[in-house]
């Protein structure tokens, strides 16, 4: 379901995120990988997101032949609310992983460059952050030569399509193969295929043709969804398009580039765009507090000599909203312990049950789970009183007990009940 407060464009690609993420595996610790051409800000934009340098970032193709992967700080207001309340001595915030994926090039899906040990990092993420290069400077080399967003994506999602194929190939003798050992059918003797499997092979087939990722066809069934969960397609992962723009047109909110982008992805089955500026947030990120305010408010200032107004005339890091974003492409969520001794923010998927949630902390509080006792960050932030304690919202009748069915909510604060003997009663 689209989220409860968006509008428009915002709340389909919500819902696209959650269509994509049905084929990716259920666990709390998934990770976003970065795709795209040599030299368009992977590296940079990975140093970035991380806050520091662990990324090698340099001006020349296949600098990064390792996948760098990084722990991303989750912006997140509840959990710098929560911590301002208790002050603990610990706080332990929620993090994305992020892997820093060498460029790939046309032909990378019949190997060419490095492009086979890209493919494979490619595979072992859970979604991706497409990223496609939109400035122009004659000191980053492109690997065309030219730059052309339009011409970058097409390349990229040709090569990822083209590797589903072959992976696609492989399908069919293997479910025959399945079905022999399951039916003890002779290898002389046709092994049937189930209707199911036809039809997801033959609507995968239609999308890839199309060079249009699996995870956006919206006629898939249940049935056929759990079937393709394992045929390893790269393109069944959800995919965030990061545009990567120079800084003034970052500023000014325009590029010549930013509406064919928008349509291509239209026709190529949709998500969500984010344009960016690695230039912007790079002289961002290297000056002290003052020399950053001082610098947006000019920005700002020239975005309205532009005609931008009100919200639009606003410029600020994509940063946390990039991070954010990875976070609902994979259907991520959190709920929050806090105590005098440490607030901490724990990751769990959207429907996990409460029980689940509670073997996140430890697998002890899954196997004996008891209940758990929950109060909503909303009702917590109107009912406690400043107080750091649960008192004032227990008296509000917003603390409450919930069993072994309660699917957890975003912002959950929770205190998990268990009980787990170490030896049987004699």
């Amino acid at each position: 379901m689209p989220t409860k407060g968006k509008k428009g464009n915002d709340a389909g690609a919500d819902l696209g995120l959650m269509r994509a993420a049905r084929f990716g595996r259920v666990k709390n610790d998934l990770s976003m990988g970065f795709v795209g051409l040599p030299n368009v800000g992977k590296s940079s934009l990975t140093n970035l997101l991380a806050g520091n340098n662990h990324a090698e970032a340099a001006n020349y193709p296949f600098c990064t032949i390792d996948p760098n992967v990084t722990q991303c700080v989750v912006p997140d207001k509840q959990f710098k609310y929560l911590s301002e309340c208790y002050k603990p001595p610990s706080v332990v915030p929620a993090v994305l992983k992020v892997v820093d994926i060498a460029g790939l090039i046309r032909g990378a899906s019949e190997g060419a460059g490095l492009g086979n040990a890209f493919l494979s990092h490619i595979a072992a993420v859970d979604g991706i952050f497409h990223l496609v290069r939109a400035f122009e400077n004659d000191e980053v080399v492109h690997v065309d030569d030219s730059v052309d967003p339009i011409r970058d994506l097409e390349t990229i999602e040709a090569e990822l399509c083209l590797k589903d194929r072959d992976s696609l190939t492989k399908v069919i003798d293997r479910e025959k193969e399945r079905v022999r050992k399951e039916k003890g059918i002779p290898r002389s003797s046709e092994a049937p295929v189930s209707d199911v499997f036809l039809s997801a092979y033959a609507k995968c087939s239609e999308m890839l043709d199309k060079n249009t990722p699996v995870q956006t066809c919206d006629t898939f069934k249940d049935a056929e969804v759990e079937m393709i969960k394992d045929w390893g397609l790269i393109s069944t992962k959800p995919q965030v398009y990061i545009v990567n723009m120079s800084q003034k047109n970052f500023v000014r909110k325009g590029s010549k580039w930013l509406p064919k982008i928008a349509e291509w992805v239209k026709q190529h089955g949709g998500g969500q765009i984010i344009p960016m500026s690695c230039e912007f947030e790079q002289n961002l990120a290297d000056m002290d507090s003052d020399e950053k305010k001082t610098f947006l408010e000019d920005l700002s200032d020239q975005a309205k000599s532009k005609g931008l107004k009100g919200p639009q005339a606003e410029v600020k890091s994509m940063i946390p909203r990039i991070i954010r974003s990875g976070r609902a492409a994979l259907c991520l969520q959190s709920f929050y312990t806090c105590g005098p001794k440490e607030v901490r923010a724990w990751t769990i998927m959207k429907g996990t049950l409460a029980p689940q949630a509670a073997g996140v902390i430890h697998t002890d509080f899954e196997r004996g789970f008891i209940k758990a006792e929950v109060a909503n960050y909303s009702d917590f932030v109107k009912y406690h009183d400043g107080q750091a304690s649960m008192s004032k919202v227990k008296e509000a009748g917003k603390y409450r007990q919930e069993g072994k069915t309660y699917v957890m909510q975003e912002g959950d604060i929770c205190v998990f009940m268990h009980n787990v003997t170490s030896s049987k009663k004699k």
